[in-house]
């Protein structure tokens, strides 16, 4: 217990001295943004901005009456496109830690403190969300054919990248000013295969990466990939590693993988 509280004041601390976005990229979340906004500590993050990619309910209406930023793309771009935007507008308001969390109360916000402290230690300049640590991802309703791909992209990612991480899948990370300054992630897809092409990245670009067990739900205001695009998701992340292994063995370098 000791040990906890120590924790948390040295993330208190520490925080208020450093500029901590929240960022959500947001898709009909009308149903779910006030009650994720409710349980973010305010006390930790400095702002919070949120990124709609057209979405076709009242989530901007709901966004304006918050004291968030909200920033309406005219036209859908894509998953990856929608965090093109939170990261590229997080560091032009002077982020010093960037967390991408999801409006549609998938991930639990009273995590945030807990994804911040392993950068403001110094420990990672990236911090993934488990649900895979603790059991988390079967107990909170994952489908059983989601944890099965989970399970072998994992596998085959950690394989291939030489890494020993419970999951590459999560939509909930946290990442440090210098790493979002230094991967190229405004060449990644638009897709949802930009969040495999950004971990490749920070193993190709030597950063560390911790990770921290959440809870997650699934429900029908959750958003979530259908069958075809998670098989459309799952050759790209094969096809990020086809690309990974051959810029490391110096056979063919592609723009992803360039300083």
């Amino acid at each position: 217990m000791n040990e906890q509280k120590q924790q948390q004041s040295l993330v208190d601390n520490k925080s208020t001295a450093t500029k901590v976005i929240v960022t959500m990229p947001a898709y009909n979340a009308a149903k779910t943004l006030i009650k994720v906004f409710d349980e973010i500590d305010k006390t930790v993050v400095s702002e919070i901005i949120l990124v709609d990619d057209c979405s076709k309910d009242d989530t901007v209406d709901v966004a304006s009456k918050l004291p968030i930023k909200v920033i309406r793309h005219p036209h859908n771009v894509g998953y990856g496109g929608n965090q093109k935007t939170c990261y590229s507008e997080a560091l032009r308001d002077g982020a010093d830690i960037v967390i991408m969390l999801h409006p549609d109360y998938q991930y639990d916000p009273l995590k945030v403190p807990d994804m911040i402290a392993p950068i403001l230690s110094g420990e990672a300049d990236i911090v993934l969300g488990s649900r895979f640590i603790g059991g988390g991802a079967l107990k909170g309703g994952m489908p059983m054919y989601k944890f099965i791909a989970n399970r072998f992209l994992t596998t085959t990612q950690n394989m291939v990248l030489g890494t020993n991480l419970s999951e590459f899948h999560t939509g909930y990370r946290a990442y440090s000013r210098k790493f979002l300054e230094t991967v190229p992630f405004l060449r990644n897809s638009l897709a949802f295969v930009f969040d495999a092409e950004i971990l490749c990245q920070a193993v190709y670009f030597g950063f560390n990466i911790a990770e921290i067990g959440v809870e997650t739900r699934y429900f029908p205001e959750a958003s979530s990939i259908n069958f075809m695009n998670s098989v459309k998701y799952g050759m790209g992340v094969l096809g990020t590693l086809a690309k990974f292994a051959a810029a490391k063995a110096n056979i063919r370098k592609c723009d992803l993988f360039r300083p």
